[in-house]
């Protein structure tokens, strides 16, 4: 009935109230905000005063002349309303703008409010847009519409544009309090708290929950029938399930988790509403962000108490564990076993990386696979152990220095499979056969192929370091081309042992070139495979040198620039590519039989 009575929305009312007492009004308002703040109840309001024959001196309507009891008795001519939702034609806009040509039988002003303006049509906004830009003096608009930007640039630009904000929780609980002290109705603040977190900021949807409230608890509004009647989780659920993620007690949180879920809650809520708790936690920790909680007096007491006992990293970790959980929740098939997760790690994150909780931290498991990777085994390293005669292969050449092991040479890091081991005295003479007549036959030791779960737990052996290769003919000082350099380097890439197959494929493709004889510069396209040829640049350096018959050639690796990475083409696609600019040469290589090695 009056700008007092608006909830929230002081600094506007107090503009619309001055000016009323100014008499300074404009032709077109523009009220936007989400729903259920007073968008409409103001817009009756200001209708009202601004017809008022005597207003006060605060700027509000006196409710005594023949104008305010027109409208309290709703049987104004000069106040229209519209709902443009359900009338949002051209037609609909046309008859309203009939009416703006007729003045005001009692008052000063014609006032046409027209609700949810953003619902209108294209078409309807073109008609209504002419009388908005040129309206009659006695006319005055009021629109009110909760998507502001839906609406067209003309009509904003001739609008004054009012911004509502949302309800706070304690401007909503303060309003609720003088309801029911208003109706009568007895009830808990916590009570209040509940719903107006409920409300979501909107005043009208606070005051359906509370009259729904107050017929279920019929007239006593209590905490636990507020949350029981609108099926809110007890926020005394996220307090435990915190507290017992501080005390590692994965089995207890998942317990807890089972009777929320049998009591109808879903998953995703709880997710989502213990991640707004471990929000209002974190907002707790410090003063100045206290004012950022939207709870009660007694919650926000509770938040700081639970505050005291949590690590920010703790808060921070979880917060964001939870998000995950949140943002793959919807396309998870087990739901259960997704929000089961998330509250074991959850409950993990203060747990020490050697303590035999209820289960194996995360840290702890990625830092042994770590290991593993960073000390690889051989996939299938066997010993072969005979009774009277070891079976032996013929002794193979040494490598010649610096050049890369071929294919078939075993690494020194590695034991021969047919070498024969010492046995536990430490001599070198083989363990003979307990099979009797089956001596000769090879017996494999299946504890030593490949990884057990005792190596595992072991942890790795200490890598076998190997001596680097360094340039041995340093008297030679032939010269050398290009093309001699990749020739070479392509011959070199084809002798690299088998275990090395993936780099050597990847390094045919560089393309070697001279700087400054005798300096040679690899550019490289990936920082994974630069680094690994950092590992055996002396080596490469070496071969090349041995294999160009130049001992002070210099070998520089560097990783290539953003413009210098192009696609490389094999030998393949670059003979099919050959092939398409000049068929030709498909010609000759058909007349000659040829072949691409």
């Amino acid at each position: 009935m009056s700008f007092d009575t608006v909830v929230g929305q002081s600094a506007l009312t107090t503009t619309l109230k001055n000016a009323v007492k100014s008499g300074m009004l404009a032709h077109a308002y523009l009220f936007c905000g989400p729903r259920g703040v007073g968008k409409t109840t103001c817009a009756r309001i200001f209708a009202k005063a601004i017809n008022c024959m005597s207003p006060t001196e605060e700027g509000e309507a006196c409710n005594h002349c023949e104008s305010c009891q027109a409208f309290n008795e709703q049987r104004s001519y000069n106040i229209f309303e519209l709902d443009a939702a359900s009338n949002n034609s051209v037609e609909n806009i046309k008859a309203l703008m009939d009416q703006t040509r007729i003045p005001p039988q009692v008052g000063k002003y014609k006032v046409f409010i027209i609700d949810e303006v953003h619902m209108l049509s294209t078409q309807a906004f073109n008609a209504f847009l002419k009388t908005l830009e040129e309206p009659p003096a006695h006319v005055v608009f009021i629109l009110a519409t909760t998507e502001k930007h839906k609406i067209l640039p003309t009509i904003l630009s001739r609008c004054q544009i009012y911004d509502f904000e949302r309800m706070t929780v304690p401007n909503i609980i303060e309003h609720l309090k003088m309801v029911a002290g208003r109706e009568g109705v007895s009830y808990e603040e916590e009570a209040l708290s509940v719903i107006a977190e409920k409300a979501d900021g909107g005043m009208r949807d606070a005051l359906s929950i509370f009259d729904q409230a107050a017929s279920f608890c019929q007239g006593n509004i209590t905490y636990e029938k507020v949350i029981e009647d609108l099926n809110v989780l007890d926020s005394e659920n996220y307090f435990n399930i915190i507290d017992l993620s501080l005390q590692n007690k994965v089995s207890d949180v998942m317990m807890l988790l089972n009777d929320i879920i049998n009591k109808g809650f879903d998953g995703g809520h709880l997710i989502s509403g213990l991640a707004s708790h471990v929000r209002n936690v974190l907002m707790a920790k410090d003063a100045a962000t206290l004012p950022l909680l939207e709870v009660s007096q007694r919650q926000a007491q509770r938040y700081q108490e639970q505050a005291q006992k949590c690590p920010v990293k703790f808060l921070y970790q979880a917060l964001k564990i939870m998000n995950d959980c949140d943002i793959n929740y919807r396309q998870s098939s087990n739901k259960r076993l997704l929000v089961e997760l998330t509250l074991i790690q959850v409950a993990q994150i203060t747990q020490d990386d050697d303590s035999a909780g209820a289960g194996r931290s995360p840290k702890r498991l990625k830092s042994l696979f770590q290991k593993i990777a960073d000390n690889p085994q051989p996939a299938t390293v066997q010993q072969v152990t005979v009774a009277e005669q070891p079976l032996r292969r013929p002794a193979q050449a040494a490598p010649q220095a610096g050049s890369v092991p071929g294919p078939d040479t075993t690494p020194s890091s590695y034991p021969s499979p047919t070498a024969p081991q010492k046995d536990e005295t430490g001599s070198g003479a083989p363990k003979p056969s307990a099979a009797g007549s089956h001596s000769s036959v090879p017996r494999l030791k299946l504890g030593k192929i490949g990884m057990t779960f005792n190596t595992i737990k072991r942890g790795p052996d200490s890598p076998v370091r190997q001596k680097e290769i360094e340039v041995t003919n340093t008297e030679e000082n032939n010269p050398f081309t290009v093309d001699d350099v990749r020739r070479q380097w392509l011959a070199m890439c084809q002798r690299m042992p088998q275990q090395m197959a993936a780099m050597s494929h990847r390094m045919k493709n560089l393309q070697p070139v001279i700087t400054t004889f005798p300096n040679i510069e690899v550019v490289i396209d990936n920082q994974i495979l630069l680094d690994q040829m950092s590992a055996i640049r002396k080596r490469i350096c070496a071969t090349l040198a041995k294999e160009l018959h130049n001992g002070h050639i210099t070998l520089s690796l560097r990783l290539a620039k953003a413009e210098e990475v192009t696609v490389i083409l094999s030998r393949r696609e670059l003979f099919e590519k050959i092939l398409k600019e000049n068929p030709a040469v498909e010609q000759l290589r058909s007349a000659l039989d040829l072949e691409l090695s």
